[in-house]
């Protein structure tokens, strides 16, 4: 079982229930052969995020999710997600459902990163939306994406 996950939760427009984040990404690192490790997520608004891919991507706006893998060898996993609270709140009306659900959904994207899914080719994307909604169905959700 991953050692340590951390939330910094670092906005506060937006009310989180961390236990399911928590879950999940444990559920994605064991599922995937990890059993040590440390993830930290940051939970933060659209500027913080915003700044964040100018510094790290070159991209000057605000993203849902960022993965870093911190350092990987065969079984341990340290790695970082940040989730833009905001950025969920402005999607998940689209699909349906609780700004704390879509972060759950990006939380899950990010995990799935951080174990080596890729979404850049249309099968690995297929691929990787499976995956998110195998972890979703664990907490009743179904993702409304097509």
């Amino acid at each position: 079982m991953v050692d340590k996950i951390e939330i910094a939760d670092e906005q506060d427009a937006h009310v989180i229930t961390y236990e399911r984040l928590i879950t999940a990404v444990r559920e994605i690192l064991f599922d995937a052969g990890y059993t040590a490790g440390e993830v930290s997520i940051a939970i933060v608004t659209d500027s913080a995020m915003h700044e964040l891919n100018r510094q790290y991507l070159e991209h000057d706006y605000p993203t849902d999710v960022l993965s870093f893998v911190l350092e990987s060898e065969a079984e341990r996993l340290v790695g970082q997600l940040i989730v833009s609270a905001d950025y969920a709140a402005r999607e998940a009306p689209t699909f349906g459902w609780t700004t704390d659900d879509e972060v759950l959904l990006y939380t899950i994207h990010g995990a799935l990163h951080l174990v080596g899914h890729d979404d850049q080719e249309p099968e690995l994307k297929a691929e990787m939306r499976e995956q998110e909604k195998y972890y979703l169905s664990k907490f009743g959700l179904s993702p409304q994406y097509s």
